[in-house]
């Protein structure tokens, strides 16, 4: 019988993260103050974030030990399984070796919670009483407010207006966690009553509800904010599915050339990839490691190496990051979690150093991955993770046409029951693509008006 399914024991979750930042040739550069355009100070952060993951976020430590109780609740899901396709091998007539992990079976249905449930436990520690985040697609959304609900937190999550429209059941996974739940922009924020007389008809980017989630928590001393992607902790937290597939990949006595995860900010394409990246950075492996971003928002591929604010409004500090532009309100695609104008500074330096490979694809060519996956292996995966198996689709055409097999290994981030819409449009002919021409990423560009990056 063929060895599918590759497992570890509750005993091998990773205890420690790993903070790709102490082996990195060129260290990330510091945010800057939106007002005074110096570097900001761990301290300047402290209104948003508990004093933990700012340290962590600052941290040049290669490993940052995970709490015994979060490890505990981990257990609930984790480790997560890795797959050998051979069913989508056989469908796609390759001969490459296809594995993939497999992060849908947590509580929310994707890997957020790695990194929700330590900051709801870090949060938890200094007595904070209330969060709020924003979500695009409602994966973060929700795996926050069932951390929040674990410990006692009040969770109100600003959810991008048209994704709040496309995919109630997130919303509504969400109420059932306890949280509250706000389409962005909306009226109780002045963030989102300026968006909204700009243009009533807003669809709402990350971008815009970011600003909404941070001047709340900016309102009050029992609040902090909380982010799902971009930040250096949050994409530390979620190294532990990749510190998990290499110690998968050894059992299965096999190595992967190729690693691949969508990407929106930065913290699914880190949690798989890092932890291989390592072995590239210290011992001179030559690890491929690719980025999947929507055609429709391709920072990676067509932005510029900028600072630039994290949200819409201006409110962050300055961030060193490919971007398309904090005004970038992307097309209405349904992988509204990776409709994110910008890319964390961590990856963008690994990226502007071509340490690092980003691709971006349309979304019919993604549905139709994801179409075939299911097809084959019989997971249906969310319109996000079909953006790392198109991905591992033309690399493995292309190596099947250079006659050169390789072993893939991609992050199946998350499955796709509560999108079940996205698929029926899907099959009616009703999904369209979206790419931006040349003389719009120039204006965004131009419009960007920030430092570049030296």
């Amino acid at each position: 019988m063929k060895e599918r399914k590759i497992t570890l024991s509750e005993d091998e979750i990773p205890e420690r993260w790993y903070n790709i930042v102490a082996d990195m040739p060129n260290k990330p550069r510091l945010p800057l103050h939106p007002g005074t355009k110096e570097p900001i100070s761990p301290d300047m952060l402290a209104p948003l974030f508990p004093e933990a993951l700012i340290q962590q976020e600052v941290s040049t430590d290669r490993w940052i030990d995970i709490p015994d109780e979060v490890r505990d609740l981990f257990s609930l899901w984790r480790p997560t399984p890795v797959y050998r396709a051979y069913e989508f091998e056989k469908a796609l007539g390759t001969s490459c070796r296809i594995y993939y992990k497999y992060e849908g079976i947590s509580p929310a249905g994707s890997h957020k919670p790695n990194t929700a449930i330590p900051q709801a436990w870090y949060n938890k520690q200094e007595g904070i009483r209330r969060v709020t985040t924003e979500t695009g697609a409602g994966q973060w959304g929700s795996a926050l407010s069932f951390a929040c609900r674990h410990f006692g937190i009040d969770c109100e999550v600003y959810m991008v207006k048209i994704s709040y429209l496309q995919k109630p059941y997130r919303k509504l996974l969400m109420n059932t966690w306890g949280a509250k739940v706000i389409a962005s922009p909306s009226t109780e924020t002045e963030a989102g009553r300026s968006i909204l007389a700009q243009d009533p008809n807003s669809p709402g980017s990350l971008g815009i509800a970011i600003s909404e989630a941070v001047e709340q928590a900016a309102k009050r001393d029992d609040t902090k904010y909380a982010l799902g992607s971009v930040l250096n902790h949050v994409l530390m937290h979620q190294t532990i599915i990749g510190l998990e597939a290499e110690r998968q990949m050894e059992k299965a006595g096999d190595v992967p050339d190729i690693v691949i995860a969508p990407f929106g900010g930065g913290s699914n394409f880190a949690g798989l990839a890092f932890p291989f990246l390592r072995h590239n950075l210290t011992e001179g492996k030559k690890i491929r490691c690719i980025a999947a971003e929507p055609a429709s928002c391709p920072k990676l591929t067509r932005g510029v190496f900028r600072y630039d604010f994290g949200d819409s409004v201006g409110m962050t500090p300055l961030i060193p990051m490919y971007t398309l532009g904090h005004n970038f309100v992307p097309d209405p695609i349904h992988a509204g979690g990776l409709r994110y104008h910008g890319a964390g500074a961590v990856v963008s330096q690994l990226l502007h150093n071509q340490l690092i490979e980003a691709q971006a694809l349309p979304q019919t060519e993604c549905f139709q991955a994801g179409v075939i996956f299911a097809s084959s292996e019989g997971i249906l995966p969310a319109p996000e993770a079909t953006h790392g198996i198109g991905v591992a689709i033309r690399e493995a055409r292309e190596a099947d046409f250079a006659g050169t097999p390789k072993t893939i290994l991609f992050n199946l981030c998350g499955h796709g029951h509560f999108d079940m819409a996205a698929y029926q449009s899907y099959f009616d002919g009703q999904i369209v693509d979206h790419e931006l021409s040349a003389e719009e990423v120039q204006t965004l560009i131009d419009q960007i008006n920030m430092p570049e990056v030296v």
